[in-house]
């Protein structure tokens, strides 16, 4: 296990500063994929365009509640199916987290999450969640020869995907020849060229730590992304595949630094499902990839890559 340096704030990522400020460059927000997506880049308002598009197009093929996407057929049809190149990569890469998160990480669990009504506050009965976990197994799911049978089951990609379209964005950029971009969809970050990533307090809002970042992506997991608190208990949105409920292993959030977004996407809620402990080995085991972890009681934890000085992390020289 590595190393880690204790610190004492619960943290949140967040994004601080823009591109490189002698270079025309533009930024637009829009909200798609249920989140909040940020585009800045040293490109014109065209190409800021044509990214958006990029985003709904990925999000008519993966996502699971728009018909006649690829994860809709999936969850709508007997036997394999025929899908586009980045559903196959998206399952792919989720399957094998799914083995090597010995099963926490579920692109099946959707029968059980959809149960829970974050929006209204609703905490779904336990009959109800016991009978939603029969239908929960990744084994269900196969691909053969470029096609893919969910066994039936009803699969999510939620997970992975924002993450895999993050990575789709920064190629997309650098094939329009941006030198410099800045990518944001919810908890996920991806960077072209040098930037400054803030770290804030999660409700509070107040950044508390920056980090210098040179073409990484970054993605953080969190019991405060989603929950519902009723009787003095929180019950947050990323659901253990074996009990039906949001996990409990002590962590409030987990954020991770690659190079790749899909992975980190998938490793933050990796990190969450198995525990400070268990991330810590498996981060430790993945060259070129840093964790920070956060305990409920403001407890905060970083890998051996990583250090701080003041108010500022870096990694540290190999």
């Amino acid at each position: 296990m590595k190393k880690t340096v204790t610190l004492s704030t619960l943290l949140v990522l967040m994004l601080l500063c823009g591109c490189d400020a002698e270079k025309p460059e533009n930024s637009e927000t829009r909200f798609l994929m249920d989140t909040v997506v940020t585009l800045t880049a040293e490109c014109d308002g065209e190409t800021i365009d044509g990214a958006f598009a990029l985003c709904e197009n990925l999000e008519s093929i993966l996502s699971r509640t728009v018909k006649d996407s690829d994860v809709y057929r999936l969850n709508h049809t007997d036997g394999f199916v025929k899908v586009s190149s980045h559903t196959l990569k998206n399952v792919e890469r989720a399957l094998y987290y799914a083995e090597l998160s010995g099963g926490r990480f579920d692109i099946t669990v959707c029968p059980v999450s959809e149960l829970w009504d974050f929006k209204n506050q609703i905490v779904p009965d336990r009959d109800e969640i016991a009978e939603a976990l029969k239908n929960v197994d990744y084994n269900s799911v196969e691909i053969k020869d470029g096609e893919i049978s969910a066994g039936g089951r009803q699969i999510d990609l939620g997970g992975i995907a924002k993450g895999y379209i993050t990575d789709e964005l920064i190629s997309y950029f650098k094939e329009q020849g941006a030198e410099s971009a800045m990518i944001s969809l919810g908890g996920n970050i991806g960077l072209i060229g040098k930037h400054t990533v803030g770290i804030k307090k999660p409700f509070d809002g107040s950044v508390i730590l920056t980090a210098e970042l040179e073409d990484m992506c970054v993605s953080t997991s969190g019991i405060y992304e989603r929950y519902i608190e009723k009787d003095g208990k929180i019950y947050h949105h990323i659901i253990d595949p074996e009990t039906g409920y949001g996990v409990e292993n002590g962590l409030a959030s987990a954020t991770v630094i690659s190079e790749k977004s899909i992975d980190c996407d998938a490793l933050s809620t990796v990190c969450m499902l198995l525990g400070e402990e268990k991330a810590a080995e498996l981060i430790d085991s993945i060259p070129g990839t840093e964790a920070v972890f956060i305990d409920r009681d403001e407890k905060i934890t970083m890998t051996s890559g990583l250090y701080r000085e003041a108010e500022k992390i870096y990694f540290k020289e190999v």
